[in-house]
Formats: C-alpha cells, structure tokens, sequence
C-alpha cells in the first residue's frame, strides 16, 4: 500500500508540473497585451499570439492528418530558418508545411496521424516579427489524438564528454522502454525505433522534455551538425543514459524563465555525456591520389581502416612505405623508396582492406590501384621560368654567356635554426619524405659558453612512435645554456634522394626563472586508478602529464599568463581519452576540468612563481547526480557571470538602449521575469 500511496503521489505532483508548463505555454501567448505604435523608440518586443485555431491542447483530434492549423498574432511575421528550428514530437513521416498568411502562419499537417497521441510542434525561434526580426522563442502548439494530453516533464543536461561543456541545440529522444527490444551486448534501439518523445536543449545544454507518459523510458541525444534532424553516426556527436527513467519517479526539479537568454530552464535530472562514436561510420577507400612523385594517398570514410596488404606491379613490397597519419584521422600515406627515374607515371596495383558491404557487413575485399602523378607547375613556378627564359635570351642577344641559376635544394624539413627550447622537450624536426639515411655520427652537437668556447656533447636522433617523418633530437639539454647545432651536408637523405645543405642552429635552453612552475599534489583512494593531466592555456593544451597517480606530479617551465587544467580519468591506462560506443552501451572516458574550493577553473601564474594544487581525484570524479550536477552548472554560471562582469567593467557602461535590449527591459519580458519567479518556487 505504501508503494501505490507514493506512485499515486508523484503522479499528482508531476501532472502539476504538466499543468504548471501547460499554464507557462498560454501564459507567454496570451500575457501581453496589443499596443498600436507610437513612432518611439525601436520595437524589441517578439510577436503575440492572439488567437489558436483549432485551440492549444486540443483533444480527440482526427487522425487522418489532412486539417490545417492556424495561429494568428498580433502583427504581421516572418518565417526564418524553418528548416533548423520547426519539429515535431513524435516526427512525423510527411513535414508539416508552414506558411504565412495574414497575421498569422498556418500548418498544414500531411501525415496520417498515430490514435490516442500527444503531437506537440515545436517553432523554436523561426517566428519573428515581420519589421525588426524579434523572435518568438520556444512556442509549442500541442494537440492530442486520444481524450486527454500527456503531461509529465523530464528534465536533462547534454554535455560534451571530452570538453566537458554544454552542447547546445542537441535533440533528445525517448523511447518507451517497453516497446524496444534491449539487447545488453548490441544497442540498436536509435537505428531501429522511433521515439515517441522528442525534445530539444537549449543553448546551455538544457533540456524540458514535455507531453511525457508515466512509463519508463530509454533517453539518447544527437548533436545535428547538419540541421537535417537525423542521427548521422560518425559526423554527430551522440549521448545515452544508462537504465530506465519514468518521469513519474524522478527528483523534484526546480524550473524558471532566462530572461537575459529568453528561454525557460531548469534543474537537470538527466546527464548525458555527448561523444562521436565512429564505430558506426562505413568503412571503404573513398578516394585516391598522387600529389608527389613518391607519393601516394588513400583517403578512407573512417580511422584505422583495415589493410590487408598492398601490391604493386612495379614497385617491390620492401619499398612501399606504409605510413598511417595522425590517430583519429582517415588517411594512409604510400612512400615509394624508389630511384624517380624508375618510377612510373602511373603506378598499378591493388589494395585488399576490409569493406562494408550494402547491409554493413565487414567484408574482405580486392579493388585495383591506380595512382597517376604528372608535373604541375604553380603559378609561382611558371612566372619563375618565364623570367628565366627572358633573362636566357636577352643575354644570347647580347652575345653574352648564360649560366641557369642554381636550384634551391628540393630537401624539405621544418626545423628552427635559431630561438629558445624546451629542455625536457629539445628540438623536434619533421621532414617532407621519409628519411632513406641518417648519419648520425655526423652531427654534431656543442654547448658554448659566455666567451663563445665550445664543448661537444653527445647527440641522437629518435624517430617518433607515431609520426614517421618526425625525429626528435635527444641531448642532456641543462637550463639557461648555449647550444650549436651542426649538421653537415649530405648527413640526411630521403626516400627520394634528396639530401641536406649544410646546417647550423643556435639556441638558448628555457631559464628556470623565467617561468612558473606548478606543483600538483594527487589523491586516490584508489593506487591502481591512471589518470591524465592536460595543463592548458586558453583552449590549447600546452603540456601533458600521463599514467598518473596519487602522488606528486610538476609542470615546468609554464609561460605567464592564466591557466587550468582538464583531468582525464583513463580507465583502461592507454594514456589518452577514448571516446564511447553507443552500440556496445559504452560511455566515453570521463574528462572534467579543475575546480578549486571556490569553484574557479582558471588560475593566474607569474615569472619565478611556484604554484601548488591538491586534486582529489576521487572528488573530481564523483558519481554524478542531480545534486552534483546542479551544483557544477551553479559554478559555470557562476564563472560565467564573473567573466561577463569583468568584461562589461573594461568596456564600460552601455547606451541605455543597447542595455534595454540586452537584458530584455521589456513589458513581455517583465511577464516573463514574473513567470520565472513562479517556477523557482515550484518543486
């Protein structure tokens, strides 16, 4: 008895909430009243509704979808991006099409309708008034095909799983548990079913998904990149709640109006962690090409493809150079460890990878190679030979003897020659092709004093682990020192024969104290958990730490300026962030930035300062729930709201106009502020 008592009981509270929302959507179409103009100031005020026919939340509508809808507003609108913004929930096969007519728009429904159904059409901001464009946020027209309207509301946050930050825009999606089949090993439940539900996040990723039934459900999300409404794996970035959620058996959550965004928002009961899964991208070679004489591209539709093996006609299998590019992309090069002059123009093989077929099967497939590569002259290139075939004949005219120019030197690489490095990171150098030979004994490396005297030391080159054609330059580089680099000529030769000039570096090692250094201080409960610390300036990550563990872990030599750090909880100790699954029901690794006590993420450091920090990893990534996540966005706001202020205090104060329309200083809004305070109160 004491369980039905407490279902019967959030069943009344969550249909007040219904109603409550249901009082917001007339609240906002009928709460202001129309004014004629009066040639003051500029309009900043969104179109009214006046008038709904048939009536907002409707019953016992038909089902044969052919009736129109028409809403009339107070002045006359405009309709923008119709296409992004207007959706139905569910989705209907056959768009409904709306147009203007009057002072109003009208929908005209397509679609044969399901019976006994909440269909809510959802106009976002694509309504705006016809003179200044102001938009009508967030209007709902809701109608049922059965005796009364759905009415329970689930609240949720979308998140992006590596950033760590809101995903605006995203859909949300439910399915009624019941109706899916679930498969714990193989989740096909977004490529297979409809939702009956569908919800959209606003701009700070949260969600008010409405018209709900009391039944359990099964949630996803999908950021469209495309704005075409449909999931497309491997391009969006998609989000899943582990369990079943009833929104009849969900927390309490607190629910107000943004009037500064103009959207109503609330306190998130669901938290989904948005991440790319591309395992669900079609594996084959999309295309081919040439752009070097000793080299080739295979472009692929997803990372990592599986290859077989790669023959060709004329080229020996121990001189083709496979050389996978940066993980996570979808390219392959070939380097040809060939003389040029026995290369053909066009180059024959076959490839034998791994291809998807028509019903996304992996399969073991043959397909030819044809790699064509001809000389294309630049612009460049051809100015250069015009100006040499003038100068050519001019000196013939003149009876003069010609010598052509000497060729720059084709050997290609990308190493500073002069500038300050890194001690625990030396010198880094990435050449155009692949290295053939390497004389490293030829190089020489010598710290030189103040009096300009040079001690050689010793030096080697080590190839990258990822990047074939990058080498780093190992040395006991000691702080603040002098160094001269020399390279000789013809110690380096690539794959194509060409080889180096002579070369001469001069660098200065980083000075200690002019840096700051930063001193973190780790606890685990657990000595088995690996984590990752990313030390960022901005959005750019400046220095890494893997495999870490409770203990001390230092950062030196960081520039000046203001800082934070992303922490990365690395479950299986690859020492990198792995993304999700949504097939396999794997979430992606949990990544989440550094707060301090007083809920700041960015921290300022000077030259010569010695900062220190205490991270709590098992506070960092404690299980989320609504209380944990409420209080991570009051912070973000709270940040948020910091950085506005202290913009605005550089700025200086606005026109009085400009502050008017930023903060919504309006009649509606007031309204809108008014409903706002009635919401906060609500649980």
């Amino acid at each position: 008895m004491k369980r039905s008592h407490d279902t019967t009981r959030h069943s009344l509270r969550w249909l007040r909430a219904g109603a409550v929302l249901l009082f917001l959507s007339a609240f906002l179409s009928r709460c202001a009243s129309i004014m004629a103009p009066t040639g003051g100031p500029r309009d900043s005020l969104p179109p009214v509704v006046v008038r709904m026919t048939p009536d907002n939340f409707a019953v016992n509508r038909p089902t044969t979808g052919r009736e129109k809808i028409y809403i009339e507003f107070d002045e006359f609108v405009q309709l923008k991006d119709q296409q992004k913004e207007f959706f139905t929930s569910p989705a209907m096969k056959k768009k409904p099409l709306v147009s203007l007519r009057g002072r109003g728009v009208v929908v005209q429904l397509r679609d044969t309708l399901e019976p006994n159904t909440t269909y809510a059409l959802n106009f976002g901001s694509m309504i705006r008034d016809n003179n200044e464009g102001n938009p009508r946020y967030s209007m709902r027209y809701v109608f049922s095909t059965g005796p009364e309207v759905d009415s329970m509301v689930m609240s949720g946050y979308t998140a992006d799983g590596y950033r760590a930050d809101s995903v605006s825009r995203t859909f949300i999606w439910f399915f009624p548990a019941d109706s899916v089949e679930e498969v714990p090993e193989y989740d096909s439940t977004v490529f297979k079913y409809k939702p009956s539900v569908i919800a959209r996040a606003e701009t700070n990723g949260i969600f008010i998904a409405q018209n709900l039934k009391p039944i359990d459900y099964r949630v996803y999300a999908f950021e469209d990149k495309n704005d075409n409404q449909i999931y497309e794996p491997g391009s969006d970035q998609i989000g899943f709640v582990e369990g079943r959620h009833n929104p009849a058996r969900m927390p309490d959550f607190t629910i107000w109006y943004d009037s500064l965004r103009h959207y109503v928002t609330a306190a998130p009961q669901l938290y989904l962690r948005m991440f790319t899964d591309r395992a669900f991208r079609r594996q084959m070679l999309s295309e081919t090409a040439r752009p070097l004489q000793h080299q080739a591209m295979l472009y692929f539709t997803t990372a990592d493809p599986q290859i077989k093996s790669i023959r060709f006609d004329s080229i020996p299998d121990d001189r083709v150079i496979v050389d996978p590019q940066t993980a996570g992309r979808d390219t392959v090069a070939l380097w040809f460890h060939v003389p040029a002059a026995e290369l053909p123009d066009t180059i024959k093989g076959s490839i034998t990878y791994m291809k998807h077929d028509t019903l996304s099967v992996l399969q073991e497939v043959t397909e030819p190679l044809k790699l064509a590569w001809r000389i294309v002259e630049t612009k460049e290139q051809e100015r250069e030979r015009e100006r040499l075939e003038r100068e050519r004949r001019k000196a013939e005219e003149a009876g003069e003897e010609w010598q052509e120019p000497e060729k720059e030197n084709p050997f290609g690489y990308k190493l500073a020659l002069s500038g300050d490095l890194n001690p625990e990171e030396g010198l880094t150098v990435d050449f155009d092709y692949p290295l053939a030979r390497l004389d490293s004994a030829a190089v020489q490396l010598a710290t030189v004093d103040a009096e300009q005297r040079e001690t050689p030391i010793p030096v080697r080159f080590v190839r990258d682990t990822a990047r074939l054609r990058r080498w780093h330059i190992r040395a006991a580089w000691e702080p603040a020192a002098q160094y001269k680099l020399t390279i000789p000529e013809g110690a380096l030769v690539d794959i194509a024969g060409f080889s180096n000039d002579s070369l001469v570096g001069k660098y200065t090692a980083f000075d200690p104290e002019k840096f700051a250094t930063v001193k973190i201080h780790v606890k685990a409960e657990d000595p088995r958990k690996r984590y990752i610390i990313q030390l960022l300036d901005g959005s750019s990550m400046k220095q890494e730490k893997r495999g870490v563990a409770a203990g001390d872990v230092r950062f030196n030599y960081v520039p000046a300026g203001e800082i934070k750090f992303r922490i990365i909880e690395d479950a299986n100790g690859n020492g990198r962030w792995d993304t999700g699954n949504v097939v396999e029901r794997r979430q992606p690794e949990r990544a989440e930035f550094y707060l301090n006590e007083r809920g700041e993420e960015t921290f300022a450091t000077k030259v010569n300062w010695e900062v220190e920090f205490t991270m709590d990893m098992d506070a960092i990534f404690v299980p989320m729930n609504m209380e944990t996540l409420q209080r991570r966005l009051d912070e973000q706001e709270l940040q948020r709201l910091r950085r506005e202020a202290e913009k605005a205090a550089k700025e200086g104060p606005k026109k009085p106009n400009d502050r008017d329309r930023n903060t919504g200083n309006s009649p509606m809004n007031s309204n809108f502020n008014a409903a706002g305070g009635m919401f906060d109160r609500f649980r």
